[in-house]
């Protein structure tokens, strides 16, 4: 579950030659980077903890007059091409590098920040130019883009600036006979029931409608091609990628004929499809893209009127959440199962018969994205959400969200303490006498998390008076009474660990460590009170990579894929204190 808190970060960007007319084109995040191309320039900024601009691109006047200014724009995956068509119908391919001059943030350890330079390696024309056709999004794989024109065709080009051509996609896939059913409903929940939908006919794709928008998603081999009339088509596409046109062959129709924008969930193979009714639909992709929910704020006393048809779309990186754009005004996040997490559009009332509006002399300044969303990302790690008005070229919004840990495992224990993690803190939340909530605000010790950004791990100890925190490597120790920290004192030690899941063992910690050189994972076990190789009470070796892990008294669950489930008895013999070291046995594993 995502939490937002704080006001959003303003991140400024360099104004162009032309403020007027400029509006970004493209935001993106690639290896904690984030790239923001505007119509006059290209600007590489940090997306780690520090937010800092490392290079930047600016086009001369007369480039601009000459070639026109950028109009569509996408990045490598590995993050070192940028490739931008412009106005004038010309390809520009820019090289990103980095340099050896490191960029200083201040405090002791030295900065993982470099300077980057960013290059221009090609400028050629199109062979379209002379066509006068309009340009969809470009989407690519390693070695070649695909660029989607508004005579309905698709364009081939490769990352060397190659050009190899056009071709159609057959605008009736073979089951285009079949209909697809629009819910009448607007409700946050699951499509079935209520009054019949509308029907509408899959045959209503004339061959030269325009391509909008194409969402390309290699993990699925899946090609998603939105046309301008709001119908979407699947396409599967070879292990191959894009390169050649025959291997991508479209399949089905998608959505109510109505899509505006999309966007892919891989890992749950979930699509979620935006409408001009400013609802967002969402398909299940494993059982044949049946529609499972539709989520809207028409419950909350917001209809089209006052959003807008949809602009975008961006899933949270572990897919359990996603974030939803609209033209007009504001952006709002839900969760897979429709609950609204977080919105920037103010709640005035909750009345569906008369939408709140914003009369003209309401003081509404102060709400974020009040003339629309156009662009959004989510970091790598799901604690921003980069957002970009509407018709803005001045700033973007970084949204910082916190993760709620598991207060309830496996065995059903339920901690006193609700705890929220972000980038680099804690928010823990409990209850008071007086039954008011009292949010404990803890920021981590700069000498780790500035080495270790960012927070990946959080548990707290079945009495709530311990929390164990680890980030990329190593974990420190909260002792909530004393209110201190305990970290490993040999820094070699620490970084020895990469921690991929955290439990506690009564005093003990245990570290779910994944070991580098092996590729193997393994338990270690820690005492409370001291954090060193010294006090290890014990490793015990992982099968696998572990599913789930959680801790029933003095049994320890671990499940590895696809249907294994291990229980390791631990029997500790002696007292755990700091001054006598108990011996730490375990029992035989059963499955």
């Amino acid at each position: 579950m995502y939490m937002s808190y704080g006001w959003p970060q303003v991140i400024p960007l360099e104004q162009g030659l032309y403020p007027s007319s400029q509006q970004i084109i493209y935001l993106k995040v690639i290896n904690r980077l984030f790239l923001v191309v505007s119509p006059s320039h290209i600007e590489l900024w940090s997306s780690f903890q520090h937010k800092v601009r490392l290079g930047k691109y600016k086009r001369s006047s007369d480039s601009l007059q000459r070639e026109g200014e950028n109009l569509q724009a996408v990045w490598s995956p590995d993050g070192k091409l940028i490739a931008v068509l412009t106005s004038s119908f010309f390809l520009h391919i820019f090289k990103v590098q980095f340099t050896d001059k490191r960029i200083h943030t201040g405090g002791k350890q030295p900065s993982s920040l470099f300077l980057a330079s960013i290059s221009l390696l090609l400028s050629e024309q199109v062979p379209f130019a002379e066509k006068d056709l309009a340009l969809s999004n470009i989407v690519c794989d390693n070695k070649h883009m695909l660029v989607g024109l508004s005579n309905g065709s698709l364009y081939n080009i490769s990352w060397k600036g190659e050009f190899y051509g056009s071709f159609e996609l057959d605008p009736f896939p073979c089951d285009s006979s079949e209909i697809t059913q629009i819910p009448n409903s607007l409700d946050n929940g699951f499509a079935s029931g209520g009054a019949p939908g509308v029907i509408v006919s899959d045959h209503n794709i004339s061959s030269k409608s325009a391509i909008i928008q194409l969402e390309l998603c290699l993990p699925l081999r899946l090609l998603l091609v939105l046309y301008s009339d709001g119908q979407l088509v699947s396409c599967s596409v070879s292990k191959k990628g894009v390169k050649q046109a025959e291997s991508i062959k479209a399949e089905k129709r998608l959505g109510s004929g109505d899509a505006v924008c999309t966007s892919v969930a891989s890992e749950q193979e979930l699509l979620a499809v935006g409408t001009r009714r400013g609802v967002v639909e969402l398909y299940d992709l494993t059982e044949s893209a049946s529609l499972i929910r539709t989520v809207s704020l028409y419950d909350w006393g917001y209809s089209m009127d006052d959003t807008g048809s949809v602009s975008c779309i961006a899933w949270t990186p572990d897919n359990s959440a996603f974030a939803v754009g609209w033209k007009l005004r504001g952006l709002t996040v839900w969760s897979v199962s429709g609950c609204r997490l977080m919105s920037t559009i103010r709640q005035i009332g909750l009345s569906s018969v008369s939408s709140p509006m914003v009369k003209p002399n309401q003081d509404s300044k102060y709400e974020p994205l009040m003339g629309g969303t156009s662009l959004m990302q989510w970091d790598e790690y799901g604690y921003r959400l980069y957002a970009i008005e509407e018709g803005s070229s001045e700033r973007i919004l970084a949204f910082s969200f916190g993760k709620c840990c598991l207060n309830r495992g496996v065995s059903g224990t339920t901690h006193v303490r609700q705890v929220i993690y972000g980038e680099d803190r804690l928010l823990v939340v409990q209850s008071e006498d007086t039954d008011d909530l009292k949010m404990l605000h803890l920021n981590l010790p700069v000498s780790y998390i500035s080495q270790n950004w960012p927070v990946q791990h959080v548990a707290a100890s079945k009495d709530g008076m311990y929390l164990a925190v680890s980030g990329l490597h190593g974990l420190i120790i909260y002792d909530i009474r004393l209110k201190k920290w305990r970290v490993f004192g040999d820094i070699t030690q620490e970084q020895k660990i990469q921690c991929k899941g955290l439990l506690w063992l009564g005093k003990i910690v245990v570290v779910c460590n994944y070991i580098d050189a092996s590729n193997t994972y393994e338990l270690l076990f820690y005492p409370r009170y001291h954090l060193d190789q010294s006090s290890l009470l014990g490793r015990k070796p992982l099968l696998a990579k572990p599913m789930v892990m959680d801790v029933y008294q003095e049994y320890i669950l671990v499940t590895y894929r696809p249907f294994d489930v291990h229980i390791f008895h631990v029997k500790l013999l002696g007292e755990l204190t700091p001054s006598n070291t108990p011996d730490l046995q375990y029992g035989n594993s059963q499955s």
